[in-house]
């Protein structure tokens, strides 16, 4: 490969990952059996980054491997109903087009686990989206760094990867003990207790004890907020991930912290100010058939008041619709979109200045983009936003 055998773009591709392995010590290559691709917004990727991509394009290289995309800056097919710019929307095509033509799957989701990417207990992957790089390590218990999208596109290309980090036995032992001492029965609650955490512990993998027994939600949300406030790709969970048993013996040399009801408190009250007129936004990872459904339950029959956006995937989609979710929640007033979502999309280019959300990277990012934020439940928020 790095002699070029097989083109110019496999040769880069693999002088990427082998320049990285150089860095943090690798002791050789191994082979991965999946890919996931982020920075595919072209509010991230800008000029410069469709470039690139559309000369690797260009150099033939195609992808070895499944690899499957993050979210764009829009919904492809409903763009303009969106008030995205047509400028950018232009340039948001041209993104996907160089994608596709790698041979890279137009997934357009955060959450590909939802829509058949799903890879083994112990697989070598090469994931790059912050919350799917936490639940692919944590609670499925493949293996994958907090990789960029060059590298994984480099991976994706190659089938290969450095092996160090989160890859490795001993690097996934846990670096701190969470105790929870807070009351969880929300998806709310396991993204607030995700923020605080990170924010408690940084980069280093914890362990938590006291998780009750969350859903698939609360996993996927708990794990995006870790990522948001500490850089957290992989944490452990007494009785809820795979590896949790197997690593008790090592928690005697743990540090210990706590986490409480109070703390969960303050992380709420810090993303909720006075709002007057916001976008309530739910599907921060994207949501699941589950979570479109509850909306879809209290919209029925009803008319909004305000805006209400939900963010899915297109195969989540496919399935609200076939079971009438997405046409109850629209004819209430509200829109369900693919492909994007508020983190993502250029929300100062299409007016926007407040949202109400049940997700803390949602609202990191939101605070970051200069906007006003209000948290609550899903299930409070759409209450709110109806007649």
């Amino acid at each position: 490969m790095l002699a070029g055998e097989y083109g110019a773009g496999v040769a880069k591709s693999l002088e990427l990952l082998v320049a990285l392995g150089d860095v943090f010590g690798a002791e050789k290559l191994v082979p991965v059996e999946g890919a996931h691709v982020s920075g595919v917004s072209y509010k991230n990727l800008g000029d410069a980054g469709l470039e690139w991509l559309e000369d690797q394009a260009k150099m033939g290289a195609r992808a070895k491997v499944r690899a499957t995309l993050n979210p764009t800056g829009m919904d492809m097919a409903r763009w303009r109903e969106m008030d995205v710019p047509e400028k950018f929307a232009v340039g948001q095509l041209r993104v996907i087009r160089a994608f596709e033509t790698l041979g890279i799957e137009p997934t357009c989701t955060c959450t590909p686990y939802l829509v058949g990417h799903v890879p083994r207990f112990g697989a070598q992957i090469a994931w790059a989206e912050s919350s799917a790089i936490c639940y692919s390590n944590s609670v499925i218990g493949a293996r994958t760094n907090r990789e960029s999208g060059p590298t994984t596109i480099a991976s994706a290309i190659t089938g290969l990867t450095p092996l160090y980090e989160y890859r490795l036995d001993e690097n996934r032992l846990p670096g701190k003990l969470v105790e929870v001492e807070a009351k969880l029965s929300d998806p709310l609650d396991y993204s607030a207790l995700g923020y605080v955490t990170g924010k408690m512990v940084g980069t280093t993998v914890p362990y938590f004890r006291g998780l009750g027994k969350p859903g698939l939600e609360s996993l996927k949300t708990l794990g995006a907020a870790l990522a948001t406030s500490g850089g957290v790709a992989l944490w452990h969970g007494e009785g809820v991930t795979p590896e949790a048993e197997k690593i008790k013996p090592h928690l005697k040399e743990v540090e210990k912290v706590m986490v409480t009801e109070n703390d969960l408190k303050q992380a709420r009250e810090k993303f909720t100010c006075e709002v007057a007129d916001p976008v309530t936004c739910i599907g921060c990872p994207h949501c699941s058939i589950h979570e479109v459904g509850e909306v879809a339950k209290l919209c029925k029959g009803k008319e909004l008041a305000k805006k209400l956006w939900v963010f899915t995937s297109r195969g989540v989609y496919a399935e609200a619709e076939r079971k009438g979710y997405v046409g109850q929640i629209e004819e209430a007033g509200g829109r369900v979109y693919v492909d994007t979502c508020m983190v993502v999309a250029p929300l100062k280019e299409m007016g926007w200045k407040e949202v109400a959300l049940n997700s803390f990277k949602g609202a990191q990012y939101s605070v970051n983009m200069g906007l006003k934020t209000r948290m609550g439940t899903a299930a409070g928020l759409v209450k709110e936003a109806l007649k």
